[in-house]
């Protein structure tokens, strides 16, 4: 983006003879929720680490702001940072933990009261002052290292895993509670996660590492509808993966023999030539049991296991080259194992990936 706060340039990181970040691009604009998403060593934190100036690049630039930040010393970067073990200090009350970073830039006393009431009302701790981290839950420690690293009004937040040791219920609580914190102040926020449904909820955009490199970023939607490789599509959310082969192309719409002799049509952004191999990605949800309406793509298929899930059954058909996952609604016709059947999609709810 040509507006952009934050930038990374050409960036590399080698840790001896292993590169873990290969020379990355990345703009974030001011304001912006982006969320790094991607397995364990594929070069998220690495990034964020470098941005918060605990790790060096080995090669490219890094700015904030259109100022190069990459050989400033982590205090002079006016980064808040949130980490998953919270690194509260365990001796120090909610107010002196909150209260640190200002004492280290010299606020003075008054100033420093009136700023860490406030930072503890908006992260719903203003009762909280006196105790001690180990009087505290996981989700009201997590609260405490949030106030900490906004208190002092930063650029930007930088967030490391910061819900993944909380537990279900918290963790969907604390995710609403930062992106309603994101919208009020308008913080740049640089988010690290693993967690797929987490980075769907919070983000404007989100980017996917492989490998050290960015496989895809875009919004949630276009992310998760418009996956363009098989990492993609099968790392955030769950897919159908087709196997075909291109048989004609007319305004955005393929014709594709799967392996096991449908027809299918499938939307893609090119126009690969007839003969072309491809892959298909089909969500388990966009596929209907019966048929769904005319235009549809539709397979004969056999039912092979039902797991009942509460508000779906998934359901596991063959098709006579791989099975699929169907995400049946409970509404819908209730199937049974060994029964014949019929599954649809609409050409515009498959995707060609690479």
């Amino acid at each position: 983006m040509s507006d952009a706060f934050i930038k990374f340039d050409k960036v590399s990181k080698a840790f001896g003879i292993m590169t873990v970040v290969d020379n990355l691009d990345l703009s974030i604009g001011k304001g912006e929720f982006v969320s790094m998403l991607g397995p364990s060593g594929s070069g998220k934190t690495t990034l964020l680490m470098m941005l918060a100036g605990f790790e060096n690049p080995s090669s490219g630039a890094i700015s904030v702001g259109g100022k190069r930040v990459d050989a400033l010393p982590p205090h002079k970067r006016n980064m808040g940072v949130v980490f998953q073990n919270y690194a509260l200090f365990p001796h120090m009350s909610v107010v002196d933990n909150v209260a640190f970073p200002l004492k280290m830039r010299g606020i003075s006393r008054r100033e420093i009261v009136e700023r860490v009431t406030r930072v503890l009302d908006m992260v719903q701790l203003g009762a909280f002052h006196d105790r001690r981290p180990i009087q505290l839950s996981g989700g009201q420690q997590q609260r405490v290292a949030l106030a900490r690293a906004l208190v002092f009004e930063p650029e930007v937040v930088l967030m490391d895993e910061p819900l993944g040791a909380l537990d279900k219920k918290l963790r969907e609580q604390m995710q609403m509670d930062i992106r309603d914190l994101h919208h009020r102040l308008g913080l740049t926020i640089v988010f690290v996660t693993h967690d797929q449904s987490e980075a769907l909820t919070m983000s404007d955009r989100i980017a996917i590492f492989n490998h050290g490199k960015i496989e895809q970023i875009g919004g949630p939607s276009e992310i998760y509808d418009r996956p363009k490789t098989q990492f993609v599509a099968q790392f955030i959310g769950e897919t159908n993966l087709l196997s075909g082969k291109v048989t004609a192309s007319t305004n955005g719409i393929l014709n594709v023999i799967l392996e096991g002799g449908h027809a299918i049509r499938v939307s893609s952004e090119t126009a690969p030539e007839a003969g072309k191999h491809v892959k298909v990605s089909v969500r388990p949800e966009r596929i209907e049991l019966g048929r769904s309406g005319e235009g549809h793509n539709e397979l004969k298929v056999k039912v092979t296991d039902i797991v009942y899930h509460g508000d779906h059954l998934q359901v596991q058909v063959d098709g006579g080259s791989r099975p699929l996952v169907v995400k049946a609604r409970r509404q819908a016709m209730t199937p049974q194992i060994g029964q014949d059947t019929i599954v649809s999609f609409a050409p515009e709810h498959c995707w060609i990936v690479s």
